[in-house]
């Protein structure tokens, strides 16, 4: 008895589907990814023995000035470093209410001229509870 054999049937992976099933997962990933760009100065406080701590610091507005003099307001980079985009800045950030507590903490190397204009954007928008931030001193030996 002679059997017959069936012709084998070529098999073969279909790649158009593979290749939606990787298309889609690339779009996921790239659709979910998140990129952080940090945007704080790093600061190097200066350093006072007499202080006291800041009372409620949630709706207090924070001037940082790095010691290139870069301003930032509630750890936003500013473009410019002048009093106009500064004192834009504080006015947005404030809403108006001159009342909230303002600090400004400024890099212990930073130039005069830059806490100078700082301060200068705060009285010129009417600020009037305005703090100056530094670390406590560590204790000198007799």
């Amino acid at each position: 008895m002679k059997f017959r054999r069936k012709q084998r049937e070529n098999v073969d992976i279909n790649l158009a589907s593979l290749i939606d099933v990787v298309f889609i997962l690339l779009l996921f990933f790239v659709v979910t990814t998140t990129f952080t760009r940090e945007t704080q100065l790093r600061i190097d406080l200066p350093e006072a023995v007499s202080g006291s701590p800041a009372e409620d610091q949630t709706k207090q507005l924070d001037i940082a000035i790095s010691a290139d003099g870069v301003f930032s307001v509630n750890n936003q980079i500013l473009p410019k470093s002048d009093l106009a985009s500064l004192m834009e800045a504080l006015q947005k950030e404030s809403n108006g209410d001159t009342n909230r507590p303002l600090s400004i903490s400024a890099d212990g190397k930073s130039q005069h001229q830059s806490v100078i204009i700082a301060m200068d954007a705060a009285g010129k928008l009417g600020f009037n509870h305005l703090r100056m931030t530094t670390v406590e001193a560590a204790p000198s030996a007799p």
